[in-house]
């Protein structure tokens, strides 16, 4: 095809489609240069007849072509040379400006439009089972956005479950301790009048191999009655926080390690979310301020009293954050062991006041128990006043005064008066023994 003759797109007329030749450097109205002046004449033209230029360069409208005799298309120009000229698809020009600038071309194609048939309607029940459904949940090891919050204020009495889990708990938590306490004085007698054998055992077992072992019975013995005893807990809290690392268990962590009044699960998160840390510089915060206070509030309380203090005071503080979310009407997850830490520092605070104390990141200014404990119990009521989320100051300050009451009152009250229930253990163990022993000799 020749540089001059440009194809154009197909144009269907009523009589099918028609050919013309367009060359470039043509202006409407003028003279084609590689044919005659004749004006041209095209069947089925749905838009009328062509225009034809004139001397003076108007358009005109050329008379309609008489229709061909045979029924077939009007026959071919030839050039002068003799040769049929190159077809092109007929196009519609349009030209804007000035009459003696370049026509522009604007291609137009018709186009048909079928009536789309209507679509049957579905049933309600069909058109709901086909609307695809919420997306699965992405797995990633950053943390997840906290489940959605109930459009509305939860009734204030979602709180007797959990006011009454928390006064069983704390009972059973103190009656265990105490009955702990009396087998574990009686295993010590036990282990008195057994300690020559267990010396003479020793020096015939043989020598336990391997430095790595000696390092690690070193330390244990080397480490305080309070130390060995909060290493349990570090422990637990240790393996909560390698289960907020697993994509499998969130779903299963946002239920039961974070506390929410307004979730479905109520009481467990209450014990749960005291071992429960989703930031790993959150939980070594804590776990190092429960590791400073160990052996001071192990020597005041004991293994088990502390045991019995410290999980009752999870709880208790957790109960207090329920409260105040009720009552704010924020109800946002929280978790964290800071509530019972707080108990365990305000115990220790309460009962030596005059004990001197530092900052981890700052050993060289110091001060006394009694004002840190000012201080905080002053930060935290400021935060909950003025409604600061950062921390769950409601939790700190249940925790804090529970530890404050517990030294002062608790431990009269509660700790003092477990000798019926002890006694009635002894009895039990004593008439089960006895039965038992009767029954052999027989």
């Amino acid at each position: 095809m020749a540089a001059e003759d440009a194809p154009l797109p197909p144009r269907w007329g009523r009589a099918g489609p028609t050919l013309s030749t367009w060359r470039p450097g043509r202006e409407v109205g003028g003279p084609d240069p590689a044919a005659d002046s004749s004006p041209r004449q095209v069947a089925g033209d749905p838009r009328g007849p062509p225009l034809t230029g004139g001397a003076g360069g108007g358009d005109r409208a050329a008379p309609p072509p008489a229709p061909p005799q045979d029924g077939g298309r009007l026959p071919r120009k030839r050039s002068a040379g003799g040769e049929a000229p190159k077809m092109a698809w007929r196009c519609w020009a349009r030209a804007w400006g000035p009459r003696p600038h370049r026509l522009t071309v604007l291609l137009e194609q018709r186009q048909g439009f079928r009536r789309a048939r209507p679509r049957p309607e579905e049933p309600p029940a069909a058109a709901a089972e086909a609307r695809p459904g919420p997306p699965p949940p992405r797995r990633s090891l950053c943390p997840p956005p906290p489940p959605p919050t109930r459009a509305g204020r939860p009734s204030p009495r979602r709180l007797v479950k959990p006011f009454l889990f928390a006064v069983g708990f704390t009972g059973s938590a103190f009656g265990s301790a105490a009955i702990w306490q009396y087998e574990s004085l009686k295993s010590r007698v036990q282990s008195y009048f057994e300690e020559a054998r267990a010396d003479w055992l020793d020096k015939m077992r043989p020598q336990k191999r391997g430095d790595f072992r000696k390092q690690i019975n070193s330390w244990w013995n080397n480490l305080t009655e309070g130390q060995r005893t909060v290493t349990g807990i570090i422990a637990a809290n240790v393996f909560v926080f390698c289960l907020w690392r697993l994509p499998g268990m969130r779903r299963v962590m946002f239920t039961y390690f974070t506390s929410d009044p307004s979730s479905r699960a109520l009481c467990s998160p209450m014990l749960l979310s005291t071992f429960s840390h989703f930031s790993l510089f959150h939980m070594a915060a804590n776990m190092y301020v429960l590791w400073s206070f160990s052996s001071s509030i192990v020597s005041l309380l004991g293994c088990e009293q502390f045991i019995a203090v410290y999980l009752s005071a999870g709880v208790i503080s957790t109960f207090v954050s329920y409260v105040a979310k009720m009552a704010t009407g924020k109800f946002e997850p929280s978790l964290g062991a800071s509530g019972a830490i707080m108990t365990v520092l305000a115990a220790v605070c309460t009962k030596m006041p005059e004990a001197k104390l530092a900052i981890i990141f700052l050993p060289m200014f110091t001060f006394t128990a009694g004002n840190a404990l000012k201080a905080i119990i002053a930060f935290d009521t400021a935060g909950l006043a003025l409604g600061w989320r950062l921390f769950d100051h409601a939790a700190h300050l249940g925790g804090a005064l529970f530890g404050m009451w517990y030294v002062t009152y608790g431990h009269e009250l509660i700790w003092k008066n477990r000798e019926p229930l002890v006694k009635a253990w002894h009895e039990m163990r004593t008439k089960s023994t006895g039965k038992g022993g009767g029954g052999k000799s027989n």
